[in-house]
């Protein structure tokens, strides 16, 4: 691991100036010419994505707290992860100056805010992608049990719980995150051996923060899918069934596009621990093209929430003034309650829906 003074490609799983620090140059002219470059593209693309993160994302949140009827189970967790991308977003600039100086100007407190808060934020997204995704579980093969557990104030709840757990994971990172006496950079600073703290850290991220939530969302799906097959999941209801259909397919195609985003990413971490990838440009091009990746993940999001939802279509185009915005409707706002009331609830299901008193459920 000599060529890459004991830290691999990224030792804290984000941080892309650790790659040009933790490479021993040899001054080779392609890598002069690719670092120099580097410190102008990188940190454009930096700023493009941030601008496009920040704006996407601080419009779902708008909309999600704005307007009553968008405060749903579904959207709850939308907004969660709208906060963790937004928060991701924050650490951009600060990373973006780092590579451009290819020094951390701004202290240690600072360093060790930027990737705390850096860290919390990764984590706590594809947390959120697998609690939404156990949600289309039980919405989608458990209707009416799972009724009681897909209220607000649990998803509100299971939220809180989620950022709690994601503060936990990062808790090596907050102990040892400082600037690197030897690259002036803001990075994590193991203990010796640091080769094998850096090595456990890697394989500890990538199964906490990809493979273990991934194979979850996959279990998941599978199960819907074997569920429907089997026909053996009832659909009581057309509205029912599209409203299902709709929120389902947005959150598998939210699930796609992280794991395009992240998978190359924890892929080179994870083949460099094997094979010591050689220092060349094209290698390192490679890798921030990875990085990058990941980072664009934050600002995907908003956008595919306006072409796959038409609720937060309808939110946008209203908050933007681009027409005249409709009464949100959510069918989720139509659940029929597990008590008392349920007979009445029915009743106003059936007036006002055209429906036989049958639940609907979440369409965002």
């Amino acid at each position: 691991m000599d060529q890459f003074k004991d830290h691999t490609f990224d030792a804290n799983i984000k941080d892309n100036q650790s790659l040009l620090g933790n490479f021993s140059f040899n001054k080779t002219m392609p890598v002069v010419a690719f670092q120099g470059v580097s410190t102008v593209l990188i940190p454009l693309v930096y700023f493009i994505v941030c601008v496009i993160g920040l704006s996407g994302n601080t419009l779902v949140i708008y909309v999600v707290l704005r307007y009553t009827k968008m405060k749903t189970v579904t959207n709850i967790y939308i907004f969660n992860l709208a906060m963790a991308d937004e928060l991701f977003m924050l650490g951009l600039p600060f990373l973006a100056t780092q590579n451009a100086l290819s020094y951390w100007p701004y202290g240690t407190f600072l360093c060790r805010l930027v990737m705390t808060v850096d860290g919390i934020n990764q984590f706590t997204s594809i947390f959120c992608l697998t609690v939404m995704s156990i949600d289309r579980y039980l919405a989608v093969v458990h209707p009416i049990k799972s009724t009681k557990w897909r209220r607000p104030r649990v998803a509100k709840m299971i939220s809180a719980t989620v950022w709690l757990l994601s503060f936990l994971v990062v808790l090596p990172v907050i102990i040892y995150a400082d600037i690197q006496e030897e690259f002036n950079t803001c990075n994590i600073n193991w203990p010796d051996p640091k080769s094998v703290w850096s090595a456990a850290f890697i394989i500890y991220a990538s199964v906490i923060g990809f493979f273990g939530p991934l194979l979850v969302i996959s279990l998941c799906y599978l199960l819907i899918v074997i569920k429907i097959k089997s026909s053996s999941l009832r659909v009581t209801s057309v509205r029912r069934r599209n409203c299902e259909r709709k929120v389902t397919r947005m959150v598998v195609v939210i699930v796609l596009v992280f794991v395009i985003c992240w998978l190359p990413f924890y892929i080179l971490n994870i083949v460099n621990l094997i094979v010591l990838l050689p220092e060349e440009p094209v290698v390192m091009g490679i890798y921030f093209f990875g990085v990058v990746l990941s980072y664009a993940n934050s600002c995907t999001n908003p956008i595919l929430y306006g072409f796959l939802s038409d609720n937060f279509k309808q939110s946008f185009r209203k908050v933007l003034c681009l027409r005249k915005g409709n009464e949100i409707e959510d069918c989720e706002q139509h659940l029929p309650r597990l008590d008392n009331s349920k007979v009445h609830n029915s009743y106003e299901c059936q007036r006002n829906n055209g429906y036989s008193g049958h639940m609907q459920t979440s369409q965002l």
